[in-house]
């Protein structure tokens, strides 16, 4: 009779280090060593958040207006900040009370609209301490868009440089595209070599320097005054310095106030982006041009609608309006945007009454918070947060950045703790935000090491964070003017329940795992009256990736083919005019659409609720297909589209999304002929050199029975398991295997849980599975299998029992 024999590798067993207690909801309270003092606007902040920011709590108990319960603790301010409820009111009223109007016509409503876009530039330039006597406030589509129309203007010569500082947001670093067309050198530098930079005696030309008032990586805060560096170092020179000055203020706008009429000389450019500040409108950002640069500005090579007085069509003759704002602004303003700023500037006065009132409590909280983080330690002292910036002989703005360390000192993946903060409704960012100068700096990421990852196929914002046990990315968290001392406190509960403590190496245990063979059954499903220790519950097959599971007939034998499990993952879904395959991490419908394969009939029928079934043909002869190449976590996998206006439209349909069929072709019938005699219960097959298709990581993943029963009783225990999970059955089918096995009900020897993870290869019959390492895990597995809802368990327990080297894992793949 066939015997499982599984050999040994390195023991692990996830960390016998107790968890801190459990933290509670995210409307408890904390008492952390830390200062307390956090200023919160003479006590008015709880009541102002309640008020003018419910999107933060759940409606049904903010309703009853006791003690409302937070629904997400928003610390991603930096990507934008929230709008205030007034404000949205006040301006949702003022549109059903007038008509705006397209500013280039000449009727009422129109005249109206121009008015009250020229009131807006008057009131936004006294916010930012200035006035259109020194500036004039361009409105673009964005902040970039206005970093991009500065570079435009300014008249950089072939012997001329552009030269930005490492701390520049992506935006600033494309205008070197533009400085390098004109002929000019491009110069990245250090804040700190500025004045050697801009030194007459080493200038030629005329020269373009950027660089952000504060940093969005770090929060680093630069001085605003560099345009009067350069003017004290070019008072002899008439006309317009050589050096021309571009700052980026997007970041810095949101807390703090600009003053730009305090500075002896104000830069040439500011560039600014509305939602970073009041929360809305997208879509809308200022360029301000300082009034005395505006002579020596470069001509614009496009000009739109409204920018001319007069054009011919038949020659090169135009004539451009004469002031500035008009000459600039292209086409048809953002006028509905525009308006509503008024009503944005109304509340944030009305509930901040000055920015020098939202400055303090930036700073305050943000000191609390990095205390607090900083204060988090694990039982060897060591730190569990290794926070980038924020040193004592800088200035930093509230945005802090940082990493998370185990208590051996080794990094754990900010993939992973930004998947569990989601769950534990903390809303952050983890990359390298826009800002490789900051990032590579910080990180310690050499320009060679960049162009190594890239050829690796990793790109900014997949889920790579850690390569060779080194960040290439960081966690975000960024303050904002409601932001409160709560916040900071479940924020640091989470990290502190989560984190402390833990270890992310394979460490050894008391009760080691045994190495004796264990058994299986003699082939898939089929059974055998002899007394056996482990056979194979189930073979599960995924015959579209990232859709539901097809548990195989128990009386059915199933071939295994040098791919996989015939028929597994041999179709994917795709966004229409894409080439990547559909995720049910992002689109969680995706498991209510359950496969049945028709063996004798060679079909696959889908079926999902509220939908007639639709039959797909699993021979290619009977399909319409067409080449396309895909990519499979960074492999590049031969791929067919599926052309079928019926199977597209029926997935479009389900899923509320244009998408379409893609399939392997070397898996459809008649390419499988040639490894048909690959079944179970025939030779021996051994998978030494694996040929991948869709699978992520190996043709056929392994759970145990014992192993997923031993989760489900963590959750159990665990009072703090999300309600939803608790109720919905958490078995082996959540975590989407191929191959189920358990302890057989007459064996003497049974499988202990986890105890797969220490297997090196699995024989079943004739048939030899090379086990190929530990299935890393994502929150996909937190996606109820039966109603696509998205839960916190098992995610969320694993993180904290089943990390190695950072990562989440479960399950062993073949």
């Amino acid at each position: 009779m066939p015997t499982s024999n599984l050999k040994p590798r390195i023991p692990y067993l996830p960390s016998a280090t107790p968890p801190p207690s459990p933290p509670t909801s995210l409307n408890g309270r904390a008492t952390l060593a830390v200062d307390p003092l956090v200023d919160d606007y003479d006590g008015r902040l709880e009541a102002i958040r309640q008020t003018e920011y419910p999107q933060l709590f759940d409606p049904l108990t903010l309703a009853c207006g006791e003690d409302p319960q937070l629904k997400t603790v928003y610390l991603d301010h930096g990507g934008s900040t929230l709008y205030a409820a007034s404000y949205i009111r006040a301006h949702a009223e003022a549109m059903l009370q007038n008509i705006p109007a397209n500013p280039h016509s000449r009727h009422v409503e129109s005249m109206w609209t121009q008015a009250e876009i020229d009131h807006t530039r008057d009131r936004l330039l006294s916010f930012l301490g200035t006035s259109a006597e020194k500036y004039a406030a361009i409105f673009t589509a964005n902040a970039t868009a206005s970093i991009r129309l500065a570079a435009e203007l300014t008249p950089i010569t072939a012997d001329g440089k552009f030269c930005f500082t490492r701390a520049s947001h992506t935006s600033v670093v494309g205008v070197r595209n533009l400085a390098d067309e004109r002929g000019a050198s491009v110069c990245p530098i250090e804040f700190a070599e500025i004045s050697n930079v801009i030194a007459p005696e080493v200038t030629h030309g005329s020269n373009l320097l950027a660089y952000p008032a504060q940093c969005n990586f770090s929060g680093e805060r630069f001085p605003l005054n560099v345009a009067g560096r350069v003017a004290d170092s070019y008072r002899d020179i008439e006309g317009h310095p050589p050096w021309w000055v571009l700052v980026d203020a997007a970041a810095y706008a949101a807390s703090s106030p600009l003053n730009l009429d305090q500075l002896s000389t104000g830069p040439d450019f500011v560039a600014l982006s509305m939602y970073k500040i009041f929360g809305a409108p997208t879509g809308l950002g200022v360029l301000l041009v300082r009034r005395s640069s505006v002579p020596y500005l470069r001509p614009k090579s496009y000009f739109g609608g409204g920018t001319v007085a007069g054009i011919a069509f038949d020659r090169q003759w135009q004539v451009h309006r004469s002031d500035v704002e008009s000459r600039l602004e292209d086409g048809t303003l953002n006028f509905q945007g525009i308006i509503s700023l008024q009503h944005a500037l109304d509340a944030h006065s009305r509930i901040y009454h000055s920015m020098e009132n939202v400055a303090q409590h930036a700073q305050s909280i943000t000191s609390y918070a990095q205390t607090a983080l900083r204060s988090l330690t694990h039982g060897n002292g060591r730190p569990v947060c290794e926070i980038y910036g924020h040193i004592s002989n800088a200035n930093y703005g509230p945005t802090i950045a940082f990493n998370i360390l185990d208590n051996g000192g080794k990094f754990i993946g900010f993939v992973e703790v930004e998947r569990l903060a989601v769950m534990a409704g903390i809303s952050l960012r983890s990359g390298r935000f826009c800002n490789p100068g900051a990032a590579q700096g910080w990180l310690q990421l050499s320009t060679s090491e960049l162009v190594r990852h890239s050829s690796m196929g990793f790109v900014c914002g997949d889920d790579h964070d850690l390569i060779d046990g080194k960040p290439i990315g960081a966690l975000r968290v960024s303050f904002g003017a409601m932001t409160s001392k709560q916040d900071i406190d479940v924020l640091v509960r989470f990290l502190k329940w989560n984190f402390c403590n833990h270890s992310t190496a394979a460490g050894s245990v008391s009760d080691a795992i045994s190495t004796a063979p264990i058994n299986a059954s003699k082939s898939i499903h089929e059974r055998s009256t002899s007394s056996l220790q482990a056979e194979i519950e189930d073979v599960v097959i995924y015959p579209i990736k990232s859709c539901h599971g097809w548990v195989v007939p128990r009386n059915m034998a199933w071939e295994i083919t040098r791919y996989g499990l015939r028929f597994d993952r041999l179709f994917v879904v795709m966004r229409e005019n894409t080439t990547m395959p559909m995720q049910q991490k992002r689109y969680p419908n995706m498991a209510l659409i359950r496969p049945r394969i028709n063996a004798s009939e060679s079909m696959l029928i889908l079926e999902a609720s509220g939908h007639t079934s639709i039959e797909i043909s699993l021979r290619p002869e009977q399909l319409h297909l067409e080449d396309i190449e895909s990519h499979v976590c960074e492999s590049r996998v031969k791929a067919m589209r599926v052309r079928s206006k019926n199977i597209s439209a029926w997935l479009s349909s389900v899923l509320s999304v244009s998408c379409y069929l893609a399939c392997d072709p070397r898996l459809l019938v008649s390419n499988s002929t040639e490894h048909a005699h690959s079944k179970l219960s025939a030779d021996s097959v051994h998978f030494t050199r694996p040929e991948m298709s869709f699978a992520n990581q190996a043709q056929i993943l392994m759970v145990t029975c014992e192993s997923a029963q031993q989760v489900e009783d963590w959750i159990t225990e665990d009072f703090h398991s999300d309600g939803a999970a608790s109720k919905a059955k958490i078995g082996p089918m959540q975590y989407r295997p191929n191959l189920i096995i358990k302890s057989h009900q007459t064996g003497t020897r049974k499988i202990r849980p986890f105890e797969e993870l220490n297997w090196e290869t699995v024989t079943i019959g004739n048939v030899t599975l090379s086990v190929t390492g530990l299935c890393r895990r994502c929150q996909m597995i937190s996606i109820h299998q039966d109603s696509a809802r998205r839960l916190k368990e098992p995610y969320s327990t694993l993180a904290r029992k089943m990390r190695v080297d950072g990562k989440v894992v479960f399950g062993e793949p073949c």
